[in-house]
């Protein structure tokens, strides 16, 4: 006589159907039948392997295309020398960061760079001087420091006459040493029609 309280006998598919002695079968119990740990580690290591060496070779292929920058030119045309009257123009500080200064002599242009850290001083026409927001340094109109922080005058741009009659300015090529400034590229010499 059969025992009602026994477990009944598996079915003979249940190891096929994912069960073994009658709980389902976990995701690393099918792994581990499928590969053993053996080979798992072979895999995996492989795997590791070719990703290196995939990362490698991409590397040494972007190492042939240079990392060029393309910034705007440090140079630009002013316009004709007609166009700016005696004293200091602000029209090309926004958008070149540079003041350029007329004179009954002739043209200088000037850095608008605090020689301190930096920052663009701004030109106060009724106290006759440049003055940096950022720490006061003070500079006059020959970009001498009058006051404050700034260990150097202000820089000196060098301008020429273009072929077509324009002012250029080169940010380029700097000078601030006194008497250097006032001569060279750095100063032109221009008088009015």
């Amino acid at each position: 006589m059969a025992d009602p309280v026994a477990a009944p006998a598996p079915m003979a598919g249940a190891a096929a159907s994912g069960t073994a002695a009658g709980r389902p079968q976990g995701l690393w119990e099918r792994l581990e039948q499928r590969f053993g740990r053996r080979e798992f580690l072979l895999k995996s290591g492989w795997g590791f392997f070719w990703l290196f060496l995939g990362g490698w070779l991409l590397s040494n292929l972007r190492f042939l295309f240079p990392n060029v920058l393309y910034e705007a030119s440090l140079a630009f045309k002013a316009g004709k020398p007609d166009e700016y009257p005696l004293g200091i123009s602000e029209k090309w500080k926004k958008l070149q960061r540079v003041w350029i200064v007329r004179t009954p002599q002739g043209f200088y242009a000037y850095w608008a760079r605090c020689t301190h850290l930096g920052c663009t001083p701004n030109w106060f026409d009724a106290e006759g001087r440049f003055k940096c927001p950022c720490h006061g340094s003070n500079f006059n109109p020959d970009g001498d420091v009058i006051a404050g922080p700034a260990p150097k005058p202000l820089w000196r741009c060098a301008i020429t006459l273009a072929d077509d009659g324009q002012l250029f300015v080169d940010k380029g090529r700097l000078e601030n040493r006194p008497g250097a400034r006032e001569q060279g590229e750095f100063f032109l010499p221009y008088a009015a029609a």
